[in-house]
């Protein structure tokens, strides 16, 4: 059994990328994991503000919201979901606002898994490495993660135009087989 954490970073409740989420979320229910999904819109997370509280001097941020509760979570799962919509071929502000906030604790995520799940109406694949590649760059300041799989949901943009893709399975096995 694993402690997995979804981090879901759609503005849409139930949006395309929030979607794959839910399904990830099941069929890790239905493999014997422990399982918590956060949707990033819920909490509030302030922006960095560069004070160096936490980098420099080793101390809780000062910012009073709801960032130390879910860097907790963080550092407490085996595995992270990160979910994110496209947005002209990056990861959503709020994900990478939720990355800019790992500064302090970064350096204690050791050896954890990722599952990235990215959605947009781009067709492409190819095009899509480079929010991949933004996802990397976290990944390439921790100490040994691990890239578990990608899950791409391709030619969607309104809600609900996930719901016919092949990725909606693709979620689900990826949860249940971890």
């Amino acid at each position: 059994m694993k402690k997995v954490l979804i981090l879901s970073s759609s503005p849409r409740r139930g949006g395309n990328s929030d979607t794959l989420c839910d399904q990830f979320l099941r069929g890790a229910v239905d493999g014997g994991n422990d399982v918590e999904k956060i949707f990033l819109r819920d909490k509030k997370i302030n922006y960095c503000n560069g004070c160096s509280v936490c980098s420099l001097h080793g101390k809780p941020c000062p910012q009073n919201d709801d960032m130390a509760e879910i860097l907790e979570k963080m550092l407490a799962a085996d595995l992270i979901v990160m979910a994110t919509p496209v947005y002209f071929y990056t990861m959503s502000a709020q994900m990478k606002t939720l990355i800019d906030r790992c500064c302090g604790l970064y350096t204690e995520m050791k050896d954890k898994e990722f599952y990235f799940i990215v959605t947009a109406a781009e067709e492409d694949q190819e095009k899509m490495w480079r929010t991949i590649d933004t996802f990397q760059g976290f990944l390439d300041c921790l100490e040994n993660p691990t890239v578990k799989g990608v899950i791409f949901g391709l030619g969607v943009w309104h809600v609900g135009e996930i719901k016919d893709k092949p990725a909606m399975q693709q979620a689900y096995e990826a949860g249940k087989n971890l």
